[in-house]
């Protein structure tokens, strides 16, 4: 009998291409807002600054995690390294929040004690960030879709695009009406705005490494599909979760009508291609039974 297992990793190798690329103009827009922010004394700018080299340094994981993907399975590693783009997110987005809490203490230390700032060369210099990001950014749309470890970076880069924005802003306000608590406030709003793209994506990461089931699929929904088969009587003892992106697994017990072994192999076919191209299940195992499983809960018992 037939078992369709889809190893495709989901990102092309030209990935790779544009991860290396990005990662350059990352470290090129860093350097140039770091001296920016030291002259100006923008601390916005700054904060700005070392969000473009933490993301660098996650797309230097991302990329090192897209590598170990491809590596093929082992006795060791039966299924492979796929989680290493998991790890790479959960990575990335931890480090980013990390930054980001130590720079909104800074931000809210100078309402207490103002420092002067040189609007114009803060300007300039966001204004470079700005083009580098939007580069960066249209670099890794198309791949983020397919992959959490490169939507980490790629949603860092987008908040990269409105941070530059609103140093503009922020320099344009200081160079015509001397407003310099425009800085601390644009450092927290950037901050709060990037924390919260970064926990949602430190969330997902975690559910995936706790086993949690794709939050797109529904085990409900999942038996609704199978049970409408005659032939059987219910689904029981489900499992789901994910090993990676785009790679769902799901092994479940199935009761079925006595019948040969070659017409269960049948069925069997029919429930796999169905869920596959219902619920993008790419690993299922079905252990079929009639009448002997004394528990037939949905999820089980342990």
């Amino acid at each position: 009998m037939a078992h369709e297992h889809n190893h495709s990793h989901g990102v092309s190798n030209s990935t790779a291409g544009r991860l290396i690329a990005t990662i350059i103009l990352n470290f090129i827009t860093s350097a140039a807002e770091i001296a920016g922010g030291i002259i100006s004394g923008s601390l916005s700018l700054i904060s700005d600054a070392l969000h473009n080299l933490s993301d660098g340094a996650a797309v230097i994981i991302s990329l090192i995690a897209l590598k170990l993907t491809k590596k093929d399975i082992s006795f060791k590693h039966t299924f492979g390294l796929k989680r290493a783009e998991i790890l790479a997110a959960l990575i990335n987005a931890s480090v980013l929040i990390g930054i980001y809490l130590f720079l909104l203490y800074e931000a809210v230390k100078r309402f207490y004690t103002p420092v002067k700032i040189e609007p114009e060369m803060m300007t300039i210099v966001a204004v470079i960030g700005l083009f580098m990001n939007i580069a960066g950014t249209l670099l890794l749309k198309k791949d983020s879709a397919e992959s959490i470890n490169i939507r980490s970076s790629y949603l860092h880069l987008l908040s990269d695009t409105v941070a530059s924005v609103a140093v503009i802003a922020g320099g344009a306000a200081i160079y015509f009406w001397q407003a310099y608590w425009v800085d601390p406030v644009l450092t927290i709003l950037i901050g709060a705005y990037i924390i919260k793209e970064s926990y949602s994506i430190l969330m997902e990461a975690v559910h995936i490494l706790m086993e949690g089931a794709p939050l797109n699929v529904s085990i409900t929904e999942i038996q609704k599909e199978v049970e409408q088969f005659k032939e059987v009587a219910n689904i029981h003892h489900v499992h789901l979760w994910s090993i990676g992106d785009n790679d769902i697994h799901l092994e479940a017990h199935v009761d079925i009508e006595d019948m040969t072994i070659s017409q269960s192999g049948e069925l069997r076919d029919k429930i796999e291609k169905a869920l596959g191209e219902k619920f993008g299940i790419n690993h299922i195992t079905l252990q079929f039974e009639c009448n002997t499983c004394s528990e037939n809960g949905l999820l089980g018992m342990h």
